[in-house]
This record gives C-alpha cells, sequence and structure tokens, in this order.
C-alpha cells in the first residue's frame, strides 16, 4: 500500500472517533436490528467518503477561502443538533414505542416511531446515507490538511475508498456496542425512553459545542 493511502486510512479512523459522528450512528442504530445497524453504519461511510471527495474537488480546483468551508462546520453542527432534537420531540410526544412478539418460539423486540410498526429498512439506510453527505460538509478542512502531508498529490477516488475502509472500520465496531445496548438495556418501554432522551441531549450538546467551539 503507497504511504499515501496508508495515511488517508489512518486519517479516516481517526476522523470517524469524532464525537458527532459518533452521536450520529448511535441515533440511527439504536433499537435497531443488526442487519439495519450493519448498513446503517455502512451507508453513513459512504455518503460522508463522498461529500468529503466531492467537496475536496471543489476546494482543491477553485482554492476557496476558509470562510466559506467554515459553512460545512455549521450543517454538521446543525444535523447533529436536528437529530437530538427529533429524537427529545419523539420521547415526550411518546411516538416510540416497543412490541414485543414471538418467531419460532423465540421473543423478538421491535422499536419502531409512530403509530405502528413498519419495515422501512430503505429508508433509514437512506436517511443515513444523507446525513452521513451531509456531515461530510464538515471535513473537508480536515481532509484537506491531511492531502497537504501527501506532496500536493491531487485527490482521486482511490483516496476516498481508502478513508472510507478507515471511517467504516470505527463505525462498524461502534455499532457493535449498540446491538449490545439494544439487546440488554432496550427490553422495556421505560429503558427505550432513558437510552433516547440521553441520546438526543447527547447530540443537543455535541452539536451546539461544535457551533460554539
Amino acid at each position: 500500500m503507497e504511504l499515501g493511502y496508508m495515511i488517508i486510512f489512518y486519517y479516516g479512523i481517526l476522523h470517524a472517533f469524532g464525537p458527532d459522528h459518533l452521536t450520529a450512528i448511535a441515533d440511527f442504530s439504536i433499537g435497531k436490528s443488526m442487519k439495519k445497524t450493519m448498513m446503517i453504519t455502512v451507508m453513513f461511510a459512504f455518503g460522508h467518503g463522498l461529500t468529503l471527495f466531492m467537496f475536496a474537488k471543489i476546494l482543491e480546483v477553485y482554492r476557496l477561502p476558509e470562510a466559506i468551508t467554515a459553512y460545512g462546520d455549521i450543517i454538521s453542527s446543525t444535523v447533529i443538533i436536528g437529530m437530538g432534537i427529533y429524537l427529545l420531540y419523539m420521547v415526550y410526544t411518546d411516538k416510540i414505542h416497543l412490541n414485543k412478539h414471538m418467531h419460532d418460539g423465540k421473543e423478538h423486540i421491535h422499536i419502531y416511531f409512530g403509530k405502528e410498526h413498519t419495515h422501512t429498512e430503505n429508508i433509514e439506510t437512506a436517511s443515513a446515507w444523507t446525513m452521513g453527505a451531509l456531515m461530510g460538509m464538515g471535513g473537508v478542512r480536515g481532509m484537506l490538511v491531511t492531502l497537504g502531508a501527501l506532496h500536493d498529490k491531487s485527490i482521486n477516488f482511490e483516496m476516498i475508498l481508502f478513508f472510507i475502509a478507515g471511517v467504516s472500520i470505527v463505525f462498524v465496531s461502534f455499532g457493535g456496542i449498540i446491538l449490545y445496548l439494544n439487546k440488554e438495556f432496550l427490553t422495556n418501554k421505560k429503558n427505550v425512553r432513558k437510552v433516547f432522551t440521553t441520546a438526543g441531549f447527547i447530540s443537543v450538546l455535541v452539536g451546539a459545542d461544535m457551533l460554539l467551539g
């Protein structure tokens, strides 16, 4: 592996540990099945990486001032705050529900928003991709700084694939932690409300800190 690709790969790992990214993964993955959680984390990573690639190419060509790239951070922060407010709204309007039923002699638990349980895998993964894309705008400056260490190499799609690989390792691993939380704690309505309320408050606090920081 070329040194440049190794740098991008490890940058993706470090980038993924940002509290905003982990908060977003948690918000989307709480209460979801293993299949949904893995799909959500991977789609978030791809949306994030592709947006970084697109905006980094634009900035590479047009050399826009830093004041403009700062708007990406504002967008990322607003997305995180919005997700937190949405979760809190769903909790306090009692629109998060827990449904227990049996499949082949085993108890299954489904957590869903709204009036009835529906299968919305496509909507959830598309939403995760979109959120990842929006939050990718906030990582453009960091990506360009990292690319500066590559001796003015042009940004190419292979670099972004290595970045996505690095990000995905962290996101999928963190998704595994959320799956454990789902299995061990989200077994009754009281715990569901507590966990989603905590996730909502953390999202608002992380987003506000990003805006003020």
